[in-house]
Parts: structure tokens; C-alpha cells; sequence
């Protein structure tokens, strides 16, 4: 059974940085592209970055412009999302998410097989 935990979430002001985990088991992740998508009150949830398994290839979403990183260490089965220049329009939950079919691009929610159950991130000052 494929078990995704998040972790890292957290309140931070405007201009910060955090790091987000998110932990796999049940798979390995050489084998599965992992993606990460966030849901901010009242809106739909919008796909953030993926990054896919034998390749390392990235996709990140455009508005983001360059403040988030997405990696990998299959040895420790966990993939990261380094967040810089945290501003207040990044408030939201992070799912990370897994399916078999490397991503191309950002896939949607639906494309994604197995969810974590979210980390809530707070940028506010």
C-alpha cells in the first residue's frame, strides 16, 4: 500500500523559506513521478511542481517564476520542495501526490493516483 506523508508546513512571514517533505512507502520512487499541488481557501487545487523518477526531469507551474525548487532522494524514498520568497498568495495546503506515468508538463489532479494528506503552509506577517 503507497503511503505519502508530508511534512515542514508551517507560519512564516513574507519573504521566507521553507522546505517541504514529503515521505514515500509502499513504492519506490525511481518508478513513480511525484508532483506537489496546494489548495488555498475557496479556490481549486492548482498544480505546484513534478518531478519524475528515472530522469530527475522538473516541471514547475509558470506563476511560480523560479521560487520553487522540487527534488529527489530515492535512497531515502523522500522528495523535497524548497520554497523561497514565500509571499502571502502561497498560503495554502501542499499535497504531494505519485502516479506511475512520468509527468510531462503538469498533469492534473485526477492524473494522480495517490495523495498525501496535506501540509498547511501560512505566509502572513
Amino acid at each position: 500500500e503507497v503511503h505519502l506523508v508530508e511534512s515542514g508546513g508551517g507560519v512564516v512571514q513574507p519573504g521566507s523559506s521553507l522546505r517541504l517533505s514529503c515521505a514515500a512507502s509502499g513504492l519506490g520512487l525511481s518508478d513513480y513521478a511525484i508532483g506537489w499541488f496546494r489548495q488555498a481557501p475557496g479556490k481549486e487545487r492548482e498544480g505546484v511542481s513534478c518531478i519524475n523518477g528515472n530522469h530527475f526531469s522538473t516541471n514547475y507551474a509558470d506563476y511560480l517564476k523560479g521560487r520553487f525548487t522540487i527534488s529527489r532522494d530515492n535512497v531515502k524514498n523522500t522528495v523535497y520542495l524548497q520554497m523561497n520568497s514565500l509571499k502571502p498568495e502561497d498560503t495554502a495546503i501542499y499535497f504531494c501526490v505519485a502516479r506511475e506515468r512520468r509527468c510531462t508538463g503538469l498533469p492534473g489532479p485526477a492524473l494522480y493516483a495517490w495523495w498525501g494528506q496535506g501540509t498547511q503552509v501560512t505566509v502572513s506577517s
